[in-house]
């Protein structure tokens, strides 16, 4: 009697869900799900669509640009003045502005951003934790133009009273108006890796023994590493790419000059000044803002990919 009841319950169980499915077929539930998978495509489609479009823009000006300038003298000249006479298209110079802005700012973000995060993760209260942490991320909203004016009228400034012979414009400012602009995301993303650990590492580790530094620095870190990595080389990314407080705090001075208290002009900046409608359309010198913008955007696709190559190196250590 009772396998009776249980085999007209599982029958009645069936034919319940039978009407539920016939039910939602009939809403059309299952046509909006196919409409919002059509939607989810054509946003990945136009997406591919805009990067090929840039891409080839980019490839098909910098070919022209290289019928009138030979490669060697591009890419291992020293001398940049495209826009004056006699031109020389050595993009050292800008290559060169570049990296020191982005070395300076890697040197203040990286330290201070992840002691931060190994503060908000390990050792806040969660009282300080909700005051700290909205104010990092407060920095990461304050638009880049504000960091290079606020760099102008108060970093330099403060430089100058210690280096009296650093100039107006110079790389030091620069790099730390940077590094404070990429302080929040280095943060902010190994915070959040690091409170991704499992509680269970913790508590294995202090029933060994360890002291809370040792569980931070031998068993937490470690074991945030990918994420920890992953916010590094995002923030080194967007201090490549940043435009508007390099071009306002380090000037527009293309040289290799070692000295952080001189004034130089990175890829982003050049780009800028190009763009602004002086140069005339159609000529060498303006075709080197495409050349310059193929420069960067090969320069940002390898550190994207030996990134991931590093990412996929500590997941294997440590999953």
């Amino acid at each position: 009697m009772t396998t009776d009841l249980s085999t007209d319950k599982a029958v009645a169980g069936k034919g319940a869900n039978s009407d539920i499915a016939a039910s939602i077929n009939k809403s059309g539930i299952r046509w909006g799900e196919a409409l919002i998978k059509s939607w989810l495509g054509l946003c990945a489609f136009i997406s591919i669509v805009t990067t090929a479009a840039i891409v080839i823009l980019l490839l098909r000006e910098t070919s022209t640009f290289f019928k009138s300038v030979s490669p060697g003298e591009f890419f291992l000249g020293t001398t940049w003045t495209p826009l004056f006479e006699p031109s020389s298209f050595g993009v050292l110079p800008l290559v060169w502005g570049t990296m020191i802005v982005t070395i300076g700012a890697a040197i203040i973000a990286i330290p201070t951003g992840l002691a931060s995060a190994i503060y908000l993760s390990e050792y806040a209260s969660d009282r300080a934790r909700r005051i700290i942490k909205p104010v990092l991320e407060l920095l990461a909203g304050i638009p880049t133009v504000v960091y290079g004016y606020f760099a102008l009228t108060f970093v330099t400034p403060v430089l100058k009273n210690v280096f009296p012979d650093i100039q107006v414009f110079n790389a030091l400012s620069a790099a730390i108006v940077v590094g404070i602009m990429i302080l929040p995301m280095i943060a902010t993303l190994s915070d959040n890796a690091l409170r991704a650990v499992p509680i269970s590492l913790r508590q294995g580790a202090y029933a060994l023994g360890a002291t809370s530094y040792e569980v931070t620095t031998r068993v937490v870190v470690p074991a945030g590493l990918s994420g920890v990595m992953a916010s590094f080389l995002l923030a080194i990314s967007r201090a490549i790419g940043e435009t508007m407080a390099v071009t306002l705090a380090a000037g527009q001075t293309p040289n290799m000059s070692l000295s952080m208290f001189e004034s130089i002009q990175t890829m982003t900046a050049y780009i800028v000044q190009v763009s602004l409608g002086d140069t005339p359309s159609g000529g060498v010198a303006y075709q080197t803002l495409f050349a310059v913008a193929t420069l960067l955007f090969m320069i940002t696709l390898i550190i994207n990919i030996i990134s991931q190559m590093i990412l996929n190196r500590f997941r294997e250590v440590y999953e």
